[in-house]
């Protein structure tokens, strides 16, 4: 025995939260904070199908043929890239797994990889403030700066503060009645999967109403304890 420890398993998060709580802003602070990579089931598959791999050339002819990629395929794209090196310190899960059968079978990926869920990070929002707050965005069509009707409106009306542009545009899904429909379908679909977690002493919750700042911070003491 020569006394040195053994490594350490890279951790693994997993970001749940709906269309506008943030996910993707605060996974892009972790990447900076602690070197993660963020991973998404689109990414994932673009890159596999690009590169050619065995389990991106399976993906690749599922697509063309007009079907949905099974949860074997996805969790063998999965499996290449947990083993890529900039995966060393650890990964931010954003898309996957959706059910509770894919969050088995990635169980069993990373009991294969001596890894686990380190924690499933819920971004608790309000359903009605994030109607408010989705509903409401709009950019300028020619600079792309973002603004929002309540809560960041141009200085002058209908003029780009950034830029002068006189053109707005809108998200066509960006409005009350879809956004509340889209929460409504999250709810209903991820609902199994927070008691999975739940039920595995893995689920941590965060509030994801307030500043992005305050929000980052209070990940980060969540990773900071479930990582050490």
């Amino acid at each position: 025995m020569d006394g040195s420890k053994p490594p350490v398993a890279a951790p693994v998060l997993i970001l749940l939260g709906p269309p506008g709580a943030g996910k993707g802003t605060q996974a892009r602070k972790l990447e900076e904070s602690r070197g993660f990579v963020q991973l998404s089931t689109g990414d994932l598959l673009r890159a596999a199908v690009a590169a050619g791999t065995p389990a991106g050339r399976r993906a690749k002819a599922v697509m063309e043929a007009g079907d949905l990629v099974s949860d074997e395929i996805v969790i063998a794209i999965l499996r290449d890239r947990l083993g890529e090196a900039d995966c060393a310190k650890g990964v931010i899960l954003d898309g996957f797994p959706r059910t509770t059968v894919q969050a088995e079978a990635l169980d069993d990926l990373l009991d294969g990889t001596g890894q686990r869920i380190n924690a499933a990070i819920s971004l608790e929002v309000d359903d009605d403030a994030m109607v408010v707050r989705i509903s409401g965005r709009f950019t300028c069509a020619n600079c792309g700066e973002g603004y929002h009707d309540t809560f960041k409106p141009t200085i002058k009306p209908g003029v780009c503060d950034m830029c002068g542009g006189t053109e707005m545009k809108r998200r066509a899904d960006d409005n009350a009645e879809t956004v509340a429909q889209r929460l409504a379908a999250y709810h209903a679909q991820t609902a199994p999967l927070i008691d999975y977690y739940a039920a595995k002493g893995a689920l941590t919750r965060v509030p994801a109403m307030g500043a992005i700042e305050e929000i980052a911070a209070n990940l980060e003491e969540v990773v900071s304890h479930v990582t050490t």
